[in-house]
């Protein structure tokens, strides 16, 4: 198949050695933060926080959060151009929801005559919201939405990426504590361009299952 997206996906591969001198350009990393902006979530909800690693004392600080596990992502933290940590808000209220659909009325894409209706689309929250108020299973899924719609964006861009659920989202809670406002993060995406030399992984052939085995058509 022959399509400039489909070209760029089999590129794409998961990093394990980055290009320490190689840094991701201020026009490309505007883009890759705007269409995290803009990724999908359920009834709009967006209960999350995207924290962006990209100065040395940030970096420092998601290297330390290694001190206990994943060491073997440990190296990412300085050696990537920058890191996003995608968190979740495990506690995501009525009250929170509110200011997503002034936002929808603020845009003009919902008419402030039918901002009451929308106001019950919470139902889908509270579906998944157990008798403490904790709704993190669905805020969880949220995340993963915008972690496939910026790799997606990092493929077309043709800068590299390594994601990662190999954190610590204790340790990241404590040294991220300002930044991540009570978010939970379990899963980050490192950023940057290759080490074509180190990374193991580069060049190598893309493996996926062939489609018959993946995709029903009805």
């Amino acid at each position: 198949m022959t399509n400039p997206i489909i070209e760029d996906l089999n590129k794409r591969y998961t990093v394990k050695k980055y290009n320490v001198n190689k840094r991701i350009a201020a026009d490309d990393l505007a883009t890759i933060l705007e269409a995290l902006r803009l990724s999908a979530s359920s009834i709009n909800s967006q209960p999350w926080k995207f924290v962006v690693v990209e100065s040395d004392e940030a970096k420092q600080r998601l290297h330390d959060s290694f001190a206990n596990k994943h060491q073997f992502n440990q190296h990412h933290a300085k050696e990537a151009s920058h890191t996003i940590l995608f968190a979740y808000d495990p506690m995501f209220t009525k009250e929170k929801f509110v200011k997503r659909v002034d936002a929808e009325v603020a845009s003009g894409h919902l008419p402030e005559d039918m901002r009451e209706n929308f106001m019950g689309a919470y139902a889908f929250a509270e579906a998944n919201t157990d008798e403490n108020g904790n709704n993190a299973a669905w805020t969880k899924a949220q995340v993963y939405l915008a972690l496939g719609n910026v790799m997606h964006t990092l493929a077309r861009l043709g800068i590299a990426s390594t994601p990662m659920e190999g954190v610590d989202p204790d340790m990241l809670s404590v040294l991220f504590a300002d930044e991540l406002d009570g978010h939970i993060c379990e899963v980050a995406l490192a950023m940057g361009y290759p080490d074509t030399e180190q990374d193991w992984n580069h060049g190598l052939p893309k493996a996926r299952l062939p489609k018959e085995d993946v995709i029903t058509v009805v």
